[in-house]
């Protein structure tokens, strides 16, 4: 039977408003919008929501959500800075909303420095979410070209310290794998509140085109971003 009745989702946008590394990051241009709103549009398009919210402690940012069709019902006051888990943010902005008598099934936190994921990205992965009966879900994508197995470290002399002893293999010979993105992570509230993270018991991961996973962190990531924007719009 209750699968027979359709579950209510929220998509919540963690956006705080004290980045370090690029000011006002979540809101700066980025291929003629606010970055911000990249993920906003991707939300909404995807039909999949009952609320797309936006989790902030800038009453800026909170007005370029609300303009480009993102509910902000309420500023957050903890959890905004750079040493707290997103996780927590997220279930802080649930809690909240609870207290205002919304309550969700499901949610899916989408970080607003990840402007290239879209709508069909959200939709395919709320799908395998579902086809799959999981309960915690993370957004991942494949390395490529950068082979981990052949990570190093350097001292100042440029000497080299080899992480993995993989040296002398052939790439085509190792395991791939994966990086995880915080472009798209879902999970069934109520299993999100018990474990209080994403990366709770029985979590999996679901892969993204690597070009459209960048998670902007550094002007270095967001120069990719846009070179990649303008790849994906060819």
């Amino acid at each position: 039977m209750d699968d027979l009745v359709k579950k209510k989702i929220v998509a919540i946008i963690p956006a705080r408003g004290g980045s370090k590394r690029i000011p006002h990051k979540n809101i700066i241009d980025f291929d003629g919008k606010p970055l911000i709103a990249w993920t906003i549009e991707a939300a909404l398009k995807s039909g999949l929501f009952d609320k797309v919210v936006v989790s902030t402690d800038s009453e800026k940012i909170a007005k370029v959500s609300i303009e480009h069709g993102a509910e902000v019902p309420f500023l957050r006051d903890q959890h905004a800075d750079d040493h707290s888990p997103v996780s927590e943010g997220t279930l802080s902005t649930i809690r909240q909303l609870e207290e205002n008598g919304l309550y969700f099934d499901e949610v899916i936190q989408l970080f607003a420095v990840c402007p290239l994921r879209n709508e069909q990205d959200i939709i395919e992965a709320y799908s395998n979410f579902k086809e799959n009966d999981l309960k915690l879900q993370i957004s991942c994508y494949k390395y490529t070209w950068m082979n981990p197995w052949w990570a190093v470290k350097l001292d100042k002399s440029g000497k080299p310290e080899w992480i993995f002893d993989t040296v002398k293999e052939r790439s085509q010979d190792q395991p791939e794998l994966y990086s995880p993105t915080g472009a798209i992570w879902i999970a069934n509230v109520k299993k999100l509140k018990s474990e209080g993270t994403f990366y709770g018991s029985g979590h999996r991961f679901h892969p993204i085109d690597w070009k459209r996973a960048v998670d902007i962190d550094n002007f270095e990531d967001l120069e990719l971003a846009q070179i990649l924007k303008k790849v994906n719009q060819k």
